[in-house]
C-alpha cells in the first residue's frame, strides 16, 4: 500500500518515520514526488494543491492532517466518493487546549492592558481579580471544545459552551442552537470561537454578536479566518464594544503585510499556530485507518461533507 504526504507545514521526513515503524511494509511518496499515481492508495494532507487528490485514480482514503476540513472540501476537484477522515489527536487536542488557556489567562491578567499602557509609558496597576470573576464562552463544543473547557474549568475559570446540539460536560452550562445563542453571550469576559467552517456558522462572528457581548469583552478566533466579518470586528474594536482580540485565523492566510490587523493596536496577529499535531501521537489514527481500509473496517472520524466536519 502507497500513501501520499502532502503539506507545506509538516515535517515529511518525521511522518514517513513515524508510519513506517508503526508499519513497515507502507510505502510513504513525498509530495511533489508522487511516482505513478494509480499506485496511491491513500492520501495525508494539510493543504495540498487543489486537484492533487483528483489526479489519483486508485485513492481509497483521505486522511487530514488538521482538525478542520474546510479547505479540502472547498476544492471542486476533491475525489466526491472517496472516504474523508478529520483529525483527532491526543496532541493536537492538548495543544489547542494549552493556546485556549493561554490566551485567556493572558486576558484574565490584563496584559493586553498592560502592552497598551507600555505603549503609552503609563505606569498604573489593576488588581488581580479571581479566575472566577472570568468567565469564559466557547462557539464548539467538539474535541477541541470540550478539552479546552475542562482545562478552563480545571483552573477556576467560569466556562459556558455553545454547539450545534447539547453537550454534557462538568461545570459547564451548555446551550444548543440559533435560539440559545443570544443568552450564551450574556456576562462572557471572553469569547473563544472553536466552530467548524460550515455554511451555518461562516460570518458568525459579526455586529451583531459582538452587539450581544457586555462591553470591553475580549474575543479569540482559532477556528477560521471566514467565521469573523472583519469590519465588524475593526469597529467594534474602534467603538469600544470589544477591547481586544486574538486572531490565529484569516480568510487569506499569510495574512498579507498591508492587512490593518498587523498594525492595530487592539489585535492580536499569530500565524494560524494554535494547535498542530506531533506525528510520533497522531500516526497511531493514521496507521490504524490504514489497517481498516486493509481490512474493510469502516474508519474513524469520518467527515460528515454534507455538514462540513
Amino acid at each position: 500500500m502507497a500513501l501520499l504526504f502532502a503539506s507545506p507545514d509538516d515535517d515529511p521526513v518525521a511522518w514517513s518515520a513515524a508510519l513506517r515503524r508503526r508499519l513497515p511494509d507502507l510505502e510513504v511518496r513525498v509530495f511533489p514526488d508522487i511516482g505513478d499515481p494509480a499506485q496511491i492508495d491513500c492520501a495525508l494532507v494539510w493543504l495540498p494543491p487543489p486537484g492533487l487528490l483528483a489526479r489519483l485514480p486508485n485513492l481509497r482514503a483521505i486522511f487530514s492532517l488538521g482538525a478542520g476540513v474546510d479547505r479540502l472540501l472547498e476544492d471542486p476537484t476533491l475525489p466526491p466518493d472517496v472516504p474523508l477522515c478529520r483529525m483527532v489527536d491526543p496532541s493536537l487536542t492538548a495543544s489547542m487546549a494549552e493556546f485556549v488557556l493561554l490566551h485567556v489567562l493572558r486576558y484574565h491578567r490584563d496584559l493586553d492592558v498592560y502592552e497598551a499602557q507600555q505603549r503609552r509609558a503609563e505606569w498604573r496597576l489593576l488588581l488581580p481579580k479571581p479566575p472566577s470573576a472570568t468567565v469564559v464562552g466557547l462557539l464548539g463544543l467538539g474535541e477541541l471544545g470540550t478539552a479546552s473547557a475542562r482545562l478552563l474549568r480545571a483552573h477556576g475559570f467560569g466556562v459556558v459552551g455553545w454547539s450545534r446540539t447539547r453537550k454534557a460536560i462538568e461545570g459547564v452550562r451548555s446551550f444548543a442552537g440559533p435560539a440559545e445563542l443570544p443568552a450564551f453571550l450574556e456576562g462572557l469576559s471572553v469569547l473563544v470561537c472553536l466552530l467548524p467552517l460550515t455554511p451555518e456558522t461562516r460570518g458568525i462572528l459579526n455586529a451583531a454578536l459582538f452587539a450581544r457581548l457586555p462591553e470591553g469583552a475580549r474575543l479569540v478566533n482559532l477556528g477560521r479566518g471566514a467565521h469573523l466579518v472583519e469590519e465588524h470586528l475593526e469597529a467594534a474594536l474602534d467603538s469600544g464594544r470589544l477591547a481586544h482580540a486574538t486572531l490565529d485565523v484569516f480568510a487569506r492566510e499569510p495574512l498579507p503585510k498591508e492587512h490593518p490587523f498587523w498594525r492595530h493596536p487592539k489585535i492580536t496577529v499569530t500565524p494560524h499556530v494554535a494547535a498542530y499535531c506531533q506525528p510520533e501521537s497522531a500516526a497511531e489514527l493514521v496507521v490504524e485507518n490504514i489497517r481498516r481500509l486493509r481490512s474493510g473496517r469502516p474508519l474513524l472520524h469520518l467527515v460528515d461533507r454534507a455538514r462540513g466536519y
